[in-house]
């Protein structure tokens, strides 16, 4: 597997100095690069060996490891918090001293503004000692402003990073785990919840370990804080501090209730993202049945329940920061009313020492503290969530001996084996099950649909436990699975899957699995890339590959298991095995079977006629259908069917190919008005924004005067205080107390109201925001051609709808109330202090300035890293997809180790984009409080200098807003940064909102009700690209399907047959026209065209839900209709055996059924369509000769009527059909009747014929010529009756169709 980076840059951080690592310093090369040009991946920085996914996720899991091993001793269940706790709390408690000190500083800083208050209090010009004593206080208070700046930073960066190094070690066991899971493990999660885990509860470890600390800090903080305004305002203290201790329990409930919420939105997130993951897979085939309503529908209620959930928890959330907001001046107005009606006479040094100490206390327990309930509470619920994943059960692999096993001791030897898939159903899915297959021997096994031949491989492989008996395997395994699989990567990567490169032998086997014409083609050859879900491949090159990927040497010689359906190949097995429900109903050699008169014996007794006689087949021989996709187990080296060459010889060069899956698109620049315009009014009218606009202003306006009036009060009674004691007559209690605490309160209360109902309406405004672009993008997505999900990993579109839609439902909403209040407050500071003492505006300006250029200047590169870490975390869970997909293959070959390593390649390049991503956010904010720490200075010092010109109540306010200033203006600055990062998710959803849409489902003029009644299919001139400027796929394409006509169409790959079934479904727009009985297909609507038309595909397609919404989505059909469908195609009694009968639900994909079974279900879908148009692609390949024989009878008594389309890759399959279309290169080559086709020695199908050898090919023969005999003696009956009656009484079409497909 090929390396995602070519070169890496070395971290600088390693070799940074203490001054450097303090202030960011060792970043300003990258600030330099990213404000001239956009950043790329190689710009980032190698992650840090301390910081990377493998040693991080190994440490973990071996402390989880030993957790398990504990709780078994103890019999109770493991606990990952400890596992978590012992691997972490060493290099996470020291950071705890960070946030000590800091808080401490925080305390002290209102005692030294308190001292400077007083210095002014007491102001005597002449006394150059406390002047001195004074400077020295302004001196304190600037270095623990610079203190703040410096350790407030670095703990944040350190405690961010721990969160990092958890959250990358958790996606390690995770992805770790998934690669281990059994399969009744499996079956009880999904792709989409796994991706869940990945993407959304892992997350919340970043979180809360920013506020971990604070839950202990937070009480000592305010323990300290109470001491001291104890100290200055006595008793009165306690009714604010009676205020906090409410707020702390109240937020404790808070956190919990979120929890509820969070866990229960978490449960609908998975069920949204695990069917949205089903939905993008299929859409080929839910675009051909012209299913997307119904999917729409199921996405849209599933989005309603989670959106329903999430409104709770964001007005929750709501309440929380609007608490946070208001607290303040609710514990202001608490205690100065105590304080005031106890007798006490409000001075300028009380009520601003008593602020500064609140606001010391405030952020700490208002926020910091209820976060760290949150994200705690949060944090363990995904911790519950990745437990319950990581204690399901494990595979146990068989007893294997892998080393020093010499060639003529491989073996496999499986004794009296009984298995069951799942335990709660009594059958087992084996029973009694005993071969040995020895060196060069091949073991072929048989049986209908769900008889448990898949269950034997699974079972030899360890994926199917054993309940009793003996499985001895010698040598190593290899295996090919039914499905073939092939994940993002180069085609040689597929192929070698890890193992050295040895140019001599891979000749050898490309060659021998006839990959070269393949290689030929592909545009970079065998370095070309593969796309997500294999798109760059045909279905054949993709067998091929497989194949090619297990072939490590002849297979002759070697134990050889071969799972089949295709009966012509059992001759050359050493032994047959022919399982029913589970057992074994004959075993022994081709030729005791044949004379023991076995069921199956006489399905092949005619290709034994073809032997002897060659020419003596029977028309009844074209229904032993073979199998397309084969499972094959050898040991030493994997080989999958003859059929995946046989096809190659099938499939000429000609289709152009999909080159490697574009670059997942990344904007450049700042985000633009637009975005916020599109934003905001997808989640109100102009009208509700406004009016929040001025709720916003009027929370502030009365912030902002509550303050005001405080002063104004503290200044009146101030100048009470000084008349009155001149006159030497203590009257205080003369001013009117009732005015000024009745405004006070009026102006508290304001707060409260406008608060709450602006935090309530942001957070509906912006959960609605998040609503409406989720369906538009759904919308879109749903009505985007086929070419976008064949150049789209699935990763990199559910990327959007699982962590940009979930930026848009929690983070965004919360940082954009955040910035707002944020803002707001600092204008109201800012003209507050500016009315006060106006040269501060003098200061203020430049300040503005700066932050501006800075900030500029920081976006410039902050905006790319952010998009980065979006764009760098699809690929971890295309991976993770990617080898759910193949579970069987990685674990058969025994590549864990690779996929885990390519994961943590994966990870660490995210990690890179992340660790950018916090030290640019740190670099920015550490300037920014810096810069306000001199602000800070410039007033503490300046006050003093001009200590004669302003009084303690001017000083004391305008210190103690520049301090507030101080942490709000960076903070304020970095949200705003913080919004237009993550508005990159609004950004990125809406792009999806706005992609290429197919043509309209309804027409204008829809086509009769009736139509088509012939199913005449007409091509005149036909050109076919899958996009725009690519080179025509079908070029000049001319032909004719007449009513009720069979068509087999045939080519090798690349020969334009599945973009003719394309062009007629119009997944891509032909050019030319397509008419059926007459009507053009391109002034109809893609639903009129496609509900007309029927698909059997060759992989069959079962979504999670219902056997019955699987069947009929629309609510088309009554039960009995459903029933009768059910039993045509002998699934009847399968059902009815199901706990719910046809509610059961389908598991992911409909993996609770076997791939025959899953076939059957499509069958069943088109007899209930009753489409006049049949297209079947290679329909039977995955089922057994009796249950083909049994589809074949269905299709020929239920499509009697119809015009059926038959794609095949094996040419006995349609050897009867009434005419054979052959494709090459995009173009009609030949098109008549088979025995026509075949007469001419020359032609391109009859050398097709003649590759097959020369029994086959006789076969063959003799079948077209029967066919063509009988059409013609019918033909010549058909014309006398009507020359003696006047009118034909046997239709041709109908007595031709006894022998088609």
């Amino acid at each position: 597997m090929e390396p995602l980076h070519k070169e890496e840059k070395r971290n600088p951080m390693e070799t940074a100095n203490l001054f450097s690592h303090i202030f960011f310093c060792w970043l300003n090369p990258l600030f330099q690069i990213g404000y001239r040009r956009r950043l790329e991946e190689e710009d980032m920085y190698k992650v840090l060996p301390e910081d990377g996914s493998e040693m991080l996720g190994e440490e973990l899991q071996r402390h989880w490891d030993q957790e398990v091993q504990v709780a078994e001793k103890e019999a109770r269940n493991p606990h990952l918090g400890k596992a978590i706790l012992k691997c972490f709390w060493k290099s996470y408690i020291v950071l705890g001293a960070f946030t000590f000190v800091e808080e401490t500083i925080r305390v002290a800083q209102p005692i030294l503004l308190g001292k400077i208050i007083l210095y002014f209090e007491n102001n005597d010009p002449d006394d150059v000692v406390k002047r001195g004593v004074a400077f020295s206080y302004a001196g304190g208070v600037s270095l623990c402003t610079l203190a703040l700046a410096i350790l407030h930073h670095l703990y944040f960066f350190h405690v961010q990073r721990a969160g990092m190094k958890l959250r990358v070690a958790m996606c390690h066991m995770i992805y770790r785990k998934a690669l281990r899971l059994n399969n009744v493990a499996l079956g009880k999660t999904t792709t989409g919840q796994i991706v869940n885990l990945l993407s959304n509860d892992v997350n919340k470890f970043d979180q809360a370990t920013i506020f971990l600390h604070f839950l202990w800090v937070g009480p000592l903080q305010a323990i300290a804080v109470i001491a001291l305004l104890w100290q200055e305002i006595g008793p009165s203290c306690l009714a604010g501090v009676v205020i906090l201790l409410i707020l702390m329990p109240v937020q404790t409930i808070c956190g919990k209730l979120f929890s509820v919420l969070r866990g229960k939105t978490a449960v609908l997130t998975d069920n949204r993202i695990r069917t949205m993951n089903e939905v993008i897979s299929a859409m080929r085939i839910i675009k051909m049945y012209a299913w997307e309503k119904p999917f729409a529908n199921l996405i849209d209620q599933i989005r309603k329940k989670e959106i329903s959930q999430i409104l709770k928890s964001s007005y929750l959330r709501g309440l929380n920061m609007a608490s946070f907001f208001i607290a303040s001046k609710m514990i202001l107005f608490f205690t100065f009313t105590v304080y005031v009606l106890l007798g006490n006479p409000i001075t300028a040094s009380r009520v601003f020492v008593t602020v500064s100490l609140y606001n010391a206390v405030r952020l700490t327990v208002t926020l910091f503290f209820p976060s760290a309930i949150q994200t705690v509470s949060e944090g363990l619920i995904s911790i519950k969530r990745i437990k319950r994943f990581l204690i399901l059960e494990e595979i146990k692999k068989p007893h294997e001996e892998a080393h020093n096993i010499e060639k003529k001791d491989r073996s496999v030897d499986v004794q009296d084996l009984t298995c069951y898939w799942d335990k709660t159903i009594e059958t087992p899915s084996l029973q009694n099950i005993r071969f040995t297959v020895k060196p060069g021997e091949l073991l072929a096994v048989i049986g209908p649909v769900g008889a448990g031949k898949t269950s034997i491989l699974g079972a030899i492989l360890g994926e199917l436990s054993k309940d009793s008996g003996i499985i001895n395997i010698k040598g190593k395994i290899a295996y090919c699975a039914q499905k073939p699989w092939v994940f993002p990567g180069t085609v040689r990567s597929n192929i070698i899957f890890g193992k050295e490169f040895q140019k001599a032998k891979y000749e050898k086997v490309i060659t021998v699995c006839a990959l070269k014409k393949d290689m030929q083609m592909l545009q970079d050859g065998d370095l070309t890339q593969i796309g997500d879900r294999g798109v760059t491949l045909s279905g054949g090159q993709k067998a091929r590959v497989n194949l090619a990927r297990c072939i490590t040497g002849i297979l002759q010689n070697k134990p050889r298991i071969l799972v089949t359906h295709q009966l012509q190949y059992l001759s050359a097995a050493t032994h047959i095995l022919i399982i029913k429900e589970g057992k074994v109903v004959q075993k022994g050699t081709f030729t005791e079977l044949l004379k023991s008169g076995v069921d199956f014996a006489s399905l092949l007794k005619h290709e034994e006629e073809d032997e002897s006689t060659g020419l003596e087949p029977m028309l009844k021989s074209t229904r032993n259908r073979t199998l397309s996709q084969t499972s094959i187990l050898s040991l030493g080296s994997l080989g999958s069917s003859a059929q995946s060459i046989q096809e190659c010889i099938l499939e000429p060069v000609g289709e152009p190919v999909l080159s490697a899956t574009p670059e997942e698109s990344r904007s450049e620049g700042s985000v633009g008005f637009q975005i916020y315009k599109k934003y905001f009014s997808a989640g109100a009218s102009t009208f509700v924004l406004f009016f929040l606009l001025v709720l916003s202003l009027l929370a502030q306006a009365s912030y902002v005067l509550q303050d005001w009036w405080l002063s104004y009060w503290a200044a009146n009674q101030e100048q009470l205080n000084i008349t009155e004691l001149l006159n030497q007559n203590q009257t205080v209690m003369e001013l009117d107390l009732g005015f000024y605490l009745g405004t006070y309160a009026g102006l508290t209360l304001a707060v409260i109201l406008f608060g709450i109902v602006r935090s309530l309406m942001i957070f509906e405004v912006l959960v609605n925001s998040s609503q409406e672009l989720h369906n538009r993008m759904f919308n879109s997505i749903i009505r985007a051609p086929v070419l976008f999900f064949d150049q789209n990993p699935i990763g990199r579109i559910l990327n959007r709808f699982s962590k940009d839609i979930g930026h848009l439902d929690d983070l965004l909403p919360y940082t954009c109330l955040d910035f707002s209040q944020t803002f707001l407050q600092i204008l109201g500071v800012v003209a507050v202090a500016v009315s006060i003492i106006p040269w501060i505006l003098i200061s203020v300006c430049p300040l503005f300035i700066v932050f501006f250029y800075l900030r500029r200047y920081f976006l410039q590169t902050s905006r790319d890293i952010k998009r980065m870490e979006s764009t760098t975390r699809s690929p971890a869970f295309s991976h993770l997809s990617s080898s759910l997909e193949g579970i069987w293959t990685i674990r058969a070959t025994k590549t864990e180790p690779q996929f885990q390593a390519k994961f943590d390649d994966h990870q660490d390049l995210h990690s890179e984009a992340w660790f950018l991503f916090l030290t640019t956010s740190r670099w920015f904010a550490v300037r920014l409080d810096v810069l306000c720490a001199i602000f800070v200075t410039t007033v503490a010092f300046g006050s003093i200098l001009i200590a004669n010109q302003i009084n303690s109540g001017q000083v004391g306010l305008a210190l103690s807003y520049a301090i507030t200033l101080m942490g709000m203006f960076q903070w304020g600055v970095r949200q705003s940064a913080e919004v237009e990062n993550l508005m990159t998710s609004v950004e990125r959803v809406l792009e999806y909102t706005e992609l290429q849409s197919e043509a309209a489902w309804e027409s204008s003029k829809p086509p009769p009700k009736d139509w088509p009644n012939k199913g005449t299919v007409v091509f005149d001139g036909v050109n076919f690209s899958y996009s725009v400027n690519a080179d025509p796929v079908l070029k000049n394409l001319n032909l004719t399907i007449r009513s009720k006509e069979k068509v087999g169409l045939v080519g090798r790959t690349g020969a334009g047959k599945s973009s003719l079934i394309a062009a007629l479904f119009r997944l891509a727009e032909p050019e030319g026209k397509i008419m059926i009985d007459g009507i053009l297909t391109s002034e109809l609507g893609l639903h009129e065209l496609r509900q007309n038309m029927s698909i059997i595909p060759q992989d069959p397609v079962l979504f999670t839900g219902s056997m019955r919404k699987n069947l009929d989505p629309f609510n088309e059909h009554d039960d009995e209709a459903l029933w009768r469908a059910l039993e045509e195609v002998q699934l009847k009694e399968v059902v009815e055996e199901l706990p719910h009968k046809m509610e059961m639900q389908l598991a992911e994909s409909g993996s609770n059924f076997s791939v025959g079974q899953r076939q059957l279900v499509c069958l069943a879908r088109a007899i209930l369509r009753k489409s006049k148009i049949l297209i079947i692609d290679e329909a039977t390949a995955n089922v057994d000769p009796r249950t083909d024989e049994l589809i074949q009878k269905t299709i020929r008594e239920r499509f009697e009527q119809c015009t059926v389309l038959t794609i095949a890759h094996r040419l006995n399959t349609i050897i009867d059909s009434d005419r054979i279309l052959v494709l090459d290169a995009g173009r009609v080559t030949e098109y008549d009747e088979p025995y026509l086709l075949l007469k001419n020695n020359n032609g391109q199908f009859s050398k097709m014929v003649q590759h097959l050898g020369k029994a086959e090919m006789a076969s063959l023969f003799e079948i077209a010529k029967k066919v063509y005999l009988r059409k013609t003696t019918s033909e010549r009956t058909q014309y006398s009756e009507t020359q003696v009656n006047g009118s034909a009484i046997v239709s041709s079409d109908n007595i031709l169709f006894e022998t088609a497909l």
